[in-house]
């Protein structure tokens, strides 16, 4: 054994060392991914359908577990990479179910007003944080996963901006409730509005933050309201590219996370120095590489479901490495703000979007 150890490339065994290393905490990260989505299966054979998802669940299965047991310097590791890098990976997969063509279609009027809800709402919302007294982060995370695709971008643009852990589980935790609460809500306002399946289907996927959701709030107006709305919800989640280059502008400039006892948190970037590899971080220029190569027709249209499902794979046991992370002593002292800036920045993008309908006299 000393003998075939001394004949390995030494370069080799760092590398070894880390994967190794690594292991343990990405099996801990799969464990509770199973256990998510075996809760997810549990719901729907008792209530025919999921009320909390897979991606939602785990968070929680992770902070229960972080709650009972703080996972030592053994599974660090594997749980940082999990939360991290499977999370970079999947947004890239991401720009494989975006087309080009398909929100071309929609028409110029609406594809330039649905940037400008997006811009506005963000605006608004990252206002409204702050004005609760949010930290910057938080008040980012809410305004992005509430103007462009719920959790997705709040998983996306947390590497982005360097928000740790508690700032990306609450933000989640919360959008995920008032999530449901929307899907339920928005056909009755709808109704009681006298809106066309066409307007419908347009405001539900300017406010609903996930396609699935979209979906569930559209159908009970028709399939037209189903089709309006998942092609503007596909017109949001392309936003997300430019919003999280733009942010990686801004990113810099955010003053330095302080932990409790009042140093700088690990990982924040210490100068401004230019870089390129984080002024454009490289699962940004991924993600719009997939959507340039979806719109060339390079991207089988048999492999996008699969992908689909990796990425969402991905983001799962991504999620539950971030639970592992939580302290929820930081998630429930949040709480009464992060809910009431979700609710108000909600509110907000709701009057935005019937402001913009009404201007494109969609009806």
């Amino acid at each position: 054994m000393a003998s075939l150890a001394h004949h390995l490339p030494s370069s080799s065994t760092p590398a070894v060392h880390r994967s190794v290393r690594v292991l343990p905490g990405i099996a801990l990260c799969l464990a509770v991914t199973g256990a998510a989505y075996a809760l997810e299966a549990g719901e729907r054979a008792l209530a025919g359908k999921a009320w909390l998802e897979a991606l939602v669940l785990a968070i929680l299965v992770g902070t229960a577990v972080r709650s009972l047991w703080t996972p030592g310097d053994r599974w660090h590791d594997g749980i940082i990479l999990s939360a991290k890098y499977l999370l970079e990976v999947a947004v890239v997969l991401l720009g494989a179910s975006v087309s080009a063509a398909t929100i071309l279609a929609a028409g110029p009027a609406l594809l330039f007003g649905i940037a400008g809800v997006v811009a506005g709402a963000i605006l608004l919302s990252v206002g409204i944080g702050r004005l609760l007294g949010l930290p910057t982060r938080m008040a980012l995370l809410i305004a992005c996963g509430n103007s462009i695709c719920g959790n997705s971008a709040i998983a996306a643009v947390a590497p982005v901006i360097g928000a740790d852990s508690d700032d990306v589980a609450a933000s989640i935790a919360f959008t995920a409730v008032l999530g449901v609460v929307v899907v339920l809500g928005l056909p009755l306002l709808g109704i009681a509005l006298g809106m066309s399946g066409l307007a419908f289907g347009a405001l539900a996927g300017l406010t609903v933050y996930a396609v699935p959701q979209v979906i569930a709030a559209a159908s009970p107006l028709g399939a037209t309201a189903v089709q309006m709305g998942t092609l503007v919800k596909l017109v949001r989640v392309l936003m997300l590219g430019p919003v999280c280059l733009a942010l990686s502008l801004v990113a810099p400039r955010l003053a330095p996370q302080v932990v409790p006892d009042g140093e700088v948190a690990a990982g924040e970037p210490a100068t401004k120095r230019f870089d390129l590899a984080h002024l454009v971080p490289w699962f940004i220029i991924g993600f719009l590489a997939l959507v340039a190569c979806r719109s060339l027709g390079l991207v089988p249209t048999a492999s996008i479901a699969p992908i689909g499902r990796v990425a969402t794979l991905l983001t799962v046991v991504s999620m539950a490495a971030l639970g592992l992370g939580v302290d929820i002593r930081v998630v429930a002292k949040a709480g009464g703000r992060v809910t009431a800036a979700l609710v108000l920045s909600l509110l907000g993008l709701g009057a935005i979007s019937l402001t913009l309908l009404a201007a494109l006299h969609i009806a």
